[in-house]
């Protein structure tokens, strides 16, 4: 096993005091305040408090970085240092139902030297309260799943695959584009799953669980921890053009390295058409 470094024990103890608390909340979803923010898109007071604890825990041990994080925005830092991508609550919609599917997801994204803005994400927590897993990659070191190294699945036939998404919902998403990439991939794989939390895809992508994903329309703290974990378990992330971006958001597909290309292929084939 590869040394845990210092980094990487601020982020899972400040995942982990969230993740806490996310638990304890869940166990009385029929009683959490909640507001709504947009068509489909709720807010629980519990997802403001797992980022509140986050902010509180990172910003002590890393008092000059700065944040990007999902309810509260942009928190600017030292423009020279490491900023965090934080998403308190990935799989909000599962929380808030019942369904015990859902992440804390962490990263910490470098900038770039020429100071024209963020370069590679350095290092990426994803934490499942339920199961109590701590996923984890370092750029160059791996990545993890506590102390057991990840590795992408070796599955070369789209036949075997088992493809992860995620789907437009209302206000959400391209549903004319999504339908032209499902049915150009439904076809040939053996299975599409949808589960609700983009991080914990990516995560279960690096883990060889999933052998690939694809999905558009997404935002940095939903992706940034995952891409890292997929790469340093040795896959694959792009955009639909086949670009490798530090960080995958509006389009993201994932895999080892024959279910991307192939991926990649139908998927460029399907927006052609």
């Amino acid at each position: 096993m590869a040394a845990i470094s210092g980094l990487i024990r601020v982020m899972e103890k400040a995942a982990r005091k969230a993740g806490g608390k996310l638990r304890r909340d869940f166990g009385e979803v029929e009683h959490l305040q909640v507001s709504r923010k947009g068509p489909s898109d709720f807010v629980s007071k519990a997802d403001q408090q797992a980022e509140r604890t986050i902010w509180d825990e990172l910003r002590q041990a890393r008092p000059d970085w700065g944040f990007l994080l999902e309810e509260a925005g942009t928190i600017e830092g030292d423009p020279n240092k490491p900023r965090w991508i934080i998403d308190p609550l990935d799989g909000t919609s599962n929380f808030l139902h019942g369904i015990p599917h859902f992440a804390v997801s962490i990263a910490a994204q470098e900038p770039k030297l020429d100071g024209s803005g963020w370069g590679d994400v350095v290092a990426g927590v994803i934490y499942n309260p339920i199961t109590d897993e701590t996923y984890w990659a370092e750029k160059t070191r791996g990545a993890w799943l506590h102390d057991g190294r990840l590795r992408v699945s070796n599955r070369s036939h789209m036949s075997d695959a088992l493809i992860s998404t995620g789907m437009p919902y209302q206000g959400h998403g391209d549903f004319a584009e999504w339908s032209k990439i499902f049915a150009a991939v439904g076809p040939n794989v053996a299975g599409i799953r949808r589960f609700g939390s983009a991080a914990l895809d990516l995560a279960w992508v690096a883990a060889g669980r999933y052998d690939g994903f694809w999905e558009s329309d997404l935002s940095p703290w939903d992706t940034a921890a995952g891409c890292l974990l997929v790469r340093e378990a040795g896959g694959f992330v792009s955009d639909y053009r086949g670009r490798s971006l530090p960080v995958c958001d509006k389009q993201v597909i994932a895999g080892n390295d024959t279910v991307h290309s192939r991926l990649h292929k139908l998927i460029a084939g399907a927006l052609k058409a």
